[in-house]
């Protein structure tokens, strides 16, 4: 009796081995067969239907082809190339142009909106820092639950200026079906002020959580007078000079790291209320959602210091990214 597997032999016999092959590779992979199926069809045990197929793949019968509609603009080479590049479990990008407005910041957040709702377990705690990306991604987000979303930076400023903070939270908080855990405390305080915050029971219950975070959100800063931190006034001219000088490119939550991702020692070190660095690179799942010219730096700081694991950007910024890499290299 001619074996399934044979590949010598009279051209008859090697007719037969690979129209099993075929067969039993079409019945898999078009016609949607179990291999317990194909078995049962083709008079085989259960092991021989699915070698049958595994040979099929190893002799070259098979051949895999994934299209997308013409109309639907996708970059899977372009995503795959900036995975490879950074060590990251996935790459998102959009093809609309992102320069910080409010319809760049809604494409980021319609992107990333879905790739947080299949990252988040019902038992989760998740995490976010305030900012428009952010927002978006609350306001396009349509499934997905966790038990817990927490604020994981300070928001509380002199000046007359609004993050957004309070309307994220509640918006992620009714459509994740999650407990909401405000983080009721500045950005920057004075070193003691800071001090007596992480004893406080409300404050530091808030900072323990996001700290041990299942899934992290977050955008990135510039160093600029740009940057939200400027414009709101929890940062001056000062500082913005004093940051440069040290090399930062970047911020998450407030906390400063230069071109390589490694945090920068500056005078606002002691003075931050947010999730430390080190929480944000050692998170499970850590989501950055950022774009545009003024941001390439920031982000790619960001993919090299390991913050991310996963990243929602636009096509321009992938681009500019793999390049840079490549140079390094």
């Amino acid at each position: 009796m001619t074996t399934p597997f044979a590949t010598t032999g009279n051209g008859t016999d090697a007719a037969v081995d690979v129209r099993l092959l075929v067969r039993a590779a079409t019945m898999y992979h078009v016609e949607g067969m179990t291999q317990a199926k194909i078995a049962e069809r083709l008079g085989v045990s259960r092991a021989t239907a699915g070698r049958l197929v595994s040979r099929a793949h190893a002799q070259g019968l098979v051949t895999v082809s994934v299209s997308a509609p013409a109309h639907v603009a996708l970059h899977p080479e372009l995503e795959r190339d900036v995975e490879r590049a950074f060590g990251l479990d996935e790459v998102v990008i959009v093809a609309d142009e992102v320069d910080g407005g409010v319809l760049g910041n809604a494409a980021l957040g319609q992107a990333a909106a879905p790739v947080l709702a299949r990252r988040l377990g019902a038992n989760d705690t998740f995490g976010f820092t305030w900012g428009p990306e952010q927002l978006a991604v609350a306001d396009a987000l349509t499934g997905g639950s966790c038990a817990r979303v927490v604020q994981m930076d300070g928001s509380i400023t002199s000046a007359n200026y609004h993050t957004g903070v309070d309307h994220t939270l509640a918006v992620f908080a009714d459509r994740l079906g999650a407990q909401p855990l405000r983080l009721v405390a500045p950005l920057y305080a004075d070193p003691a002020t800071v001090a007596a915050l992480h004893r406080d029971s409300i404050v530091s219950r808030a900072l323990d959580a996001a700290a041990a975070c299942d899934v992290m959100l977050f955008g990135v800063g510039s160093v600029s007078t740009s940057t939200t931190l400027f414009e709101g006034a929890f940062i001056d001219s000062a500082v913005l000079a004093e940051l440069r000088e040290l090399g930062a490119v970047g911020e998450i939550g407030g906390r400063f790291y230069d071109a390589e991702g490694a945090p920068v020692a500056s005078t606002l070190v002691d003075r931050t209320v947010s999730v430390a660095l080190d929480r944000v690179r050692a998170c499970p799942a850590s989501v950055l959602v950022s774009g545009g010219d003024p941001r390439h730096e920031s982000i790619l700081g960001a993919l090299r210091g390991g913050f991310a694991s996963i990243a929602v950007t636009d096509a321009r910024t992938a681009r500019w990214l793999l390049d840079r890499q490549e140079r390094r290299s």
